[in-house]
């Protein structure tokens, strides 16, 4: 199944921009125009922190981005990888491997070899080179941790 399946970064294909920006808006219940802030950032290269789509033919079955901090207290530990999201269906089929590693290398063509996630999974990051560093404290008032790669 994995092989019918695209990966692309919305610099590939930035017509896809509205599109992306409501199905993550539609997954983690953050304004739109907050994604489309940091993905037209992205397409304007006022930034090198990227984002990355999985597609099944025109449907978005997977994505995350990069930012400077994932809404957390721990301004210094950046970038941060964000949204990362598989549709149910999709899931178990090294989908998000495959899009955490497409991360990770576009970040090191950029000259930047360690990046942050925040995240309440437990085992499921450590399968793709990433380690437990630290808790932080959320914008939300709760506390989750930080992983690391490096």
């Amino acid at each position: 199944m994995i092989e019918k399946l695209k990966f692309i970064t919305i610099r590939t294909e930035p017509e896809i921009i509205e599109k992306a920006a409501t199905w993550f808006s539609s997954k983690w219940n953050v304004p739109k125009e907050a994604y489309l802030e940091c993905m037209n950032n992205y397409l304007n290269n006022k930034t090198n922190l990227g984002w990355f789509l999985c597609l099944d033919a025109d449907r978005i079955v997977g994505g995350l981005g990069v930012i400077e901090n994932d809404f957390h207290e721990r301004k210094d530990l950046t970038p941060n990888i964000c949204a990362v999201y598989v549709e149910e269906e999709y899931r178990n089929k090294g989908i998000a491997g495959r899009l955490l590693n497409l991360a990770v290398e576009d970040l090191k063509m950029n000259g930047i070899s360690t990046v942050y996630l925040i995240t309440d999974h437990i085992g499921f990051y450590e399968r793709y080179g990433f380690t437990f560093l630290t808790m932080t404290k959320c914008d939300d008032g709760t506390i989750s941790r930080i992983y690391i790669y490096k």
